[in-house]
Formats: structure tokens, sequence, C-alpha cells
């Protein structure tokens, strides 16, 4: 106690000493005595509030006790009391023993309550049965108890599986049973209404029976439909459902089809598919407006409401017309495949044929199968995937293309240019080519309406590209061929042979024939590789490039169809397959092969045309009259072309009217640039630089090049020939200056005609300057308009000139 007190009156020493400091802290002592003494107050009411908190906290604790002690006694009590009763009524010594026994009484009692239920079932499938006419509504509730028994045996671990099937089968009787009623009474009003007969109608109490007929077959066929929509039965694996009314309504118009269609009737030909696809369309024609009249109203109310609602094969009378008439179809083209296969020209017309009946159905008559967007696949898939008739078609079809190929190539007349299928101003393509690309647009059609992407990339791959590659190899053999003839090695060892066989080669490579065999390789190449950029952009071509893309970009395919990687398919196609942020397309792959041939068939072309007019060249190049036509009173105005370069022209005539009607502007220009800048290197050094010039000469010479420009410009366009030649073009003009000199431009004429500008140079003037410094030559040069040559060929060419070299 001394402790606390001693404790006690320390902190309270604490406290005096913090607050009295000083002496001016004394006035403060009055308010410090009234601060304690508040505190002092509050704490005692927080005592005082704690302690009622506690007493109440205490009171609800011992109540709480209470409680739980009384309920403690009445349940032992009750179970007390249990266990009395149970141990009466089961007889038993203890208690454990009672439970035992009172819960094996608990399940013979509920196997009881089942064994009741089932035998009422069965009483009432029983019953059903006993009178079919009038069970139609019990019969749909049957229907619905079998389909509810059967989803419920899972969960029930397969518990009276006898059960089930005794209600299932019962249930599948009647509903036969039924139907065979339903439809007999049908039957009967449709013999009343004459069907099948033309133009049937209906009217007053007899279309009141037919409709109720309708309806009746309607709703007892609801418990299939439902089944069938659970299953997904309406899909292509089972093929669309067809409505009670139609499949009774189908029967007679099913026994004529067989009539006409079977056996050694002369509409039975197995060669005529046509007959028995178009007798089905003239069925939907004869009919159509019927079922539109007549049972289209019934379809619209019964099916309102309900979960078929949006389904065509059962709210459109033409969808459902159609598919009650597709099972006669099937049986026939079923039976008759296998004797179709064995005969390859007639598997092959048989297919077309059912193509175009799938795309009339899907196109003209808006048939979907019930699919919807999905889309019928029609009966052509049924034939190929289904049956799995699709190889041994494909092989028809590949061994066909590949014959017609071969047969288009080994046709004498298939290489000669064909000058009348493009427009004029286009690169003219063979016979082969257009050819080629004919059997390859049937190809497409042959498949396009093919609704399986693996069949559709199997005919692109193996049959397009690869016609398209043998193609290409036979154009490069061509060009190689024209290569090996024309080697210098080749020229000299079949001369030394002199055989009749290599001269007749050699004949077909020399001249305008060796040119015109180029000409024909390259508008092949071109024509197809514009063809295939054409067919890039081609809807169907862009949506299975699309699909493509989809499923090579797919993480999860290992390969794009049963046998085809991405690896092999981007090899024939494009480099992009697989690839997001490239872009591609089908043909790019090959497309890039011709464009290669092509670009190298034009430079070959231009090498050889570059040949054979330098060799023609030859003897102007050996002529030297320019410094000795010297005449003063010589009129340079009217010169001839020299003799010498008759031949050239008329060689350069030749080839350039041949050119110019087989090609495009295009590569024309730009193999006729390259023409005229070798002739502009040939006679720029082997005779401009090779021989001394008087003014005489120079007039004649810059005639002869003249006379070159005029057959190019006639051609190939006004002008062409001297923007070939600008270099030697520019050099005529200084090679021309006299006396007193007027300013030339590029491409004006040297006769004398139109208006020139005087600049007064005279050609000493110009010699002067132009050798003074090379600031000086480029001035005079700007003056004289001269903007190619350079300075040092500038005085190069005035140090031809005789009057001034000496």
């Amino acid at each position: 106690m001394a402790v606390q007190l001693s404790s006690r009156d320390a902190r309270v020493e604490d406290y005096l000493n913090d607050k009295l400091q000083t002496e001016a802290d004394l006035d403060s002592l009055d308010s410090l005595l009234q601060t304690v003494r508040n505190q002092q107050a509050l704490l005692k009411q927080q005592l005082q509030e704690a302690e009622q908190t506690l007493a109440k906290s205490t009171q609800t604790s011992e109540a709480h006790n209470s409680a739980l002690l009384q309920q403690a006694r009445a349940f032992k009590k009750q179970q007390a009391n249990v266990d009395r009763r149970l141990l009466i009524v089961t007889q038993s010594e203890t208690s454990d023993d009672a439970i035992e026994k009172f819960d094996a009484d608990i399940r013979a009692l509920q196997r009881l309550e089942v064994a009741k239920g089932y035998v009422e079932l069965l009483a009432e499938v029983e019953r059903l049965r006993s009178s079919p006419q009038a069970a139609l509504q019990p019969y749909l509730r049957l229907q619905k108890l079998a389909i509810g028994l059967k989803e419920a045996q899972p969960a029930a671990e397969d518990a009276a599986p006898h059960l089930v099937d005794h209600v299932d089968q019962t249930a599948q009787s009647l509903w036969k049973q039924m139907k065979d009623a339903f439809a007999s009474d049908f039957e009967n009003i449709l013999t009343k209404m004459k069907w099948p007969g033309r133009g049937v109608t209906l009217a007053g109490a007899l279309e009141q029976e037919w409709t109720e007929g309708v309806e009746r077959l309607l709703e007892l066929q609801e418990p299939v439909r439902e089944l069938n929509a659970q299953s997904d039965h309406i899909g292509p694996s089972e093929g669309p459902l067809v409505l009670l009314p139609l499949e009774v309504m189908v029967k007679p118009l099913d026994l004529r089809f067989q009539y006409h269609f079977s056996g050694d009737r002369p509409t039975n030909k197995l060669d005529k598919p046509e007959y028995f696809l178009s007798h089905i369309m003239g069925l939907l024609n004869t009919y159509d407006e019927f079922f539109a009249t007549y049972l289209q109203p019934i379809l619209r109310n019964h099916f309102r409401n309900t979960n078929l609602a949006m389904t065509s094969i059962f709210i459109d009378s033409t969808s459902a017309l159609i598919t009650a008439l597709l099972p006669m179809l099937r049986r026939k083209i079923f039976s008759v495949t296998p004797q179709l296969a064995k005969q390859p020209q007639l598997l092959s017309h048989f297919i077309h044929e059912l193509m175009s009946f799938d795309i009339s159905l899907r196109e003209e008559w808006g048939y979907d199968g019930g699919r919807g967007i999905e889309g019928w696949k029609g009966v052509t898939w049924e034939i190929l995937v289904k049956k799995d008739w699709f190889g041994r078609w494909f092989e028809v079809e590949k061994t066909f293309a590949l014959s017609r190929y071969e047969s288009i190539v080994n046709t004498s007349s298939s290489f000669q240019i064909d000058y009348e299928s493009v427009e004029p101003s286009a690169t003219k393509p063979t016979n082969a080519a257009i050819r080629v690309n004919d059997l390859l647009e049937t190809i497409t059609d042959r498949y396009r309406p093919l609704p399986s992407f693996s069949q559709k990339l199997k005919f692109l791959i193996d049959i397009q590209i690869n016609i398209f590659d043998l193609f290409h190899s036979r154009l490069a053999s061509s060009l190689e061929a024209y290569l090996t003839l024309t080697s210098s090695i080749a020229r000299t060892v079949h001369g030394g042979l002199s055989s009749h066989g290599t001269k007749a080669q050699l004949a077909e490579v020399e001249g305008l024939a060796g040119i015109e065999r180029l000409v024909r390789v390259y508008g092949s190449a071109e024509y197809l590789e514009k063809k295939m950029s054409d067919w890039s952009d081609d809807v169907f071509f862009l949506e299975l490039w699309e699909e493509l893309q989809d499923r090579a970009n797919n993480p999860d395919r290992k390969t794009l169809t049963r046998d085809m990687s991405v690896e092999h398919v981007a090899d024939k196609t494009s480099s992009a397959v697989g690839n997001e942020e490239e872009q591609g397309a089908l043909f790019d792959e090959t497309a890039g092969a011709y464009w290669r041939l092509r670009v190298r068939t034009e430079g070959v072309l231009t090498d050889s045309l570059v040949q054979q007019v330098r060799d023609s060249l030859k003897a102007y190049g050996r002529i030297n009259p320019w410094s000795a036509l010297s005449s003063p009173n010589q009129d340079t105005a009217n010169l001839a072309i020299s003799a010498e370069l008759d031949g050239p022209i008329r060689l350069l005539q030749s080839y350039l009217e041949f050119l110019a009607n087989a090609l495009a502007q295009a590569p024309l220009r730009r193999i006729v640039r390259q023409v005229m800048l070798a002739v502009q290197t040939f006679l720029w050094d082997g005779v401009l630089m090779r021989y001394h010039f008087s003014s005489t000469g120079a007039a004649q010479f810059t005639r002869d090049v003249r006379g070159v420009w005029e057959v190019v410009d006639w051609w190939v366009g006004a002008g062409q020939g001297e923007m070939g030649m600008r270099r030697l073009g520019e050099g005529l003009v200084l090679l021309g200056l006299g006396g007193y000199e007027r300013r030339h431009s590029v491409g004006e004429d040297v006769s004398g005609e139109g208006e020139r500008e005087e600049v007064g140079l005279s050609l000493g003037d110009v010699e002067e300057r132009l050798f003074r410094s090379n600031e000086s030559g480029r001035e005079v040069l700007e003056v004289l308009g001269l903007e190619v040559l350079s300075e040092s060929e500038a005085r190069g060419i005035l140090e031809r000139r005789v009057d001034l070299s000496g």
C-alpha cells in the first residue's frame, strides 16, 4: 500500500511539476483544479455505466443458460418417449433394433408405392392401345411420359429398364397404328379430291375434311418433331424431317416416279440423269401453287409460337414439299451411283447435273433444308461425303482435266498467237493460254458449289494449280530451248553438223520467227498471270482464302485438311498462309512464277532484238563518207537515207510492226527503249566517235538517225525514237553546228520546218566557250538546250568536225 501511495504521489508530483513550472503558473491554479474535478466526475460516470452494463449481461447470460437447461430436459423426455413407442411398435428389446426394423418397413412401403404407379401406368398404356382412333391426346401424354422416363434413367442409375423399354415399345407401336389409321382416313379424302390430278381445288366440306386430316397428322407427329429437334435430326445426318400429311400425299407421286425411272422404261436412262431431276422440278412447278394456297395457312397457324416457327421446312409449304420429294430422289441416285462410278464420263455428267439441281433448289426455290443461315448442303454432298464417292469423282475430274490439258498443248495450232480474243491494246496470248484458262474456269465451275472446304482446296491445289504449274513448265521449256539453240556454242556445233533437223530448229529461233516464239511465251505468261490476279479478287476465291487463313491461324489445328498440312498448302498457294500480318492470295506462288517467267522472257526478247539490230548495223558502221560529202551547193534538207541503213530500217520495221500488234504499249515501249539505247551506243561509238564529219556529212548522219526515229515513232508513238536516243540526238545538234547556229531542242526537225529561236552562236563561238572551262561549257550547252551531254562529251563531238580538228 505504501508503494502504491508512493507511486501515486510521484505521479502527482510529476503532474504538478509539469503544470507549475514558473511563478506565473500559480495564477492558473484555480482553473487547473477545476479541470481535475471535471475529469474526476467524467470517470465516475463512465464507471457507473460499465457496472450497469455488466449487471444486464450477467442477467441475460443466466436466463439463456436456464432456457438451454429446460430445452435439454424436454429433448431427453421426448427421446425417451420416442424410444418407448418405437420399442412397442417394433416389439424390439433395444432402440437400435427398433430403428433398423422401422427403416425396412419404410423402404417396403416406398417400393409398394412405385409398383402401384407402374401398374397404373401399364393399365393406361393398355387402355390407349385398345383405341388408336380416340387416343391422340392421351398418346401425346404417353409419348411425353416415355421421353421423360428415358431422360430420368441416368439419374435413377438405370432402374426399371424393362418398364422403360415396354413403355417405349408400346408408344412406338401405338404411334404406328395411329399413323396408319390417320393416313388411311387422309388417303380416302385424297381420293375424293382426285389427287394427284392437275388443277386440284378444294371447297366446302371437302376442304374442311382435308384440313382436319392434315391437322391430325401434324399433331400426331409433334412428339417425333420434338425428338428430332432435340437430337438435331433435321440436320444432314438423317435428312430433313418430312411432315406426315405430305408424306401421305407424295405416295402416288412416288409411285409415278418409280414407274418412269425404274426398269427398262425409255425414260430410265443411265446417261440421262437430267430426266428424273427435271421430273422432280416438274412436280414442284405443278403442285407448289396448291400447297401454297391450302397448306401454307395451316402450317403457319400450327407452328406459330413454337420453337419451329422459324424453320422453313415446317413453316413454308414449298420447302415442306421439297423435303417430301427428296426421299424418292435419294433412293434413285443412291441406286445408280455404283453403276455410274464404272463409267467416268457418265459419273462426271451425273455429279454436274446434281450440282445444278442443288443450285436450282437453293437459288430459285430458296430451299435451306431447315438449316437457316448454315444452308442446305444438297444431294451432291450426300453422294460425295455421306456415301463416300468424292474420291472416285475427284479422280475422274482430275483425269479429264489433265487429258484435256494435254490435248490443248499438243494441238498444232495451240501456240499460235490469238489476236482476236483480247482487246487490241492488250498483249496477245496464244491459243493454248486462252484454252488453258477456259479449262481452269470450267474446273472452277465444277467445284465452286461444293460445301466442303477440304474438297474445294483439293480441287484448287491438285488440279488447278497443278495445271498452272504444268503449263508454266511448258513455257519455261520453250524459253530454255530457244536459249540453247541461239547460244554461240549451239550455233557452232550445229553449223558443223549441218543436219536438216538442226537447220530447221535454228530457222525457228532466228529472225522474226525467233522473236515470235519469245512473244508467244511472254504473252501466255502475262495473260495467265493477269487471270490469276483477277481470280484472287473473285468472291469465291476470297472466301476460300479467308477460310484457309482462319484454319491456318487456329493454334489447335496441325493440318488444314485430312491430308494437307499448313506448310504444304503454303508452298502451293502463298507464303502468307498462317501469317495474320501479311497480305496474300491463293495464287501468289503460281502468279509469282509466271511473273518471273514473263520478266525473264522480256529480257531475252530485248537482248535478241538488240543483238539482231546491232548485227544489221555492222555494214553501216563500216562506211566512211562523212568527211568527203562536202559539196557546198548540196541541198541537205532533202537528203536520202544512206543505202547501208536500208536493211537495218527494214528489219526494225518488220520487228516493230509485229511487236506493236502483239504487245501492249507498256512492254513495247520498255523493249524499244532498250533497243534504242543499244542503237545509240552503236552509232555513238561506231560512227560518231570513230569518224570525222563535214557539215554535209553531219547532215547525212543526222538524216540517217532520224530515219530510224521515224520508224520507231510510227509503230511505238510520237517522240519515242528520239526519247530512247536522247544523248545521240543532242550530239547531232552539236555535230551539225554551222557558222550561224540557232537553238535546237530535243525532238526538233532539222529540215527547216517550224520556228526556232536564234541564239547567234557560230561554230567557232561554241568551240571557244566549250573549251574555255567546264562552267563556260555548261552555260553554252544550256543555251543550246542540251541537257544530257556532259562537257567532255560535247568537246569530243566538236573534235569530230573536220573543219575544227585540223
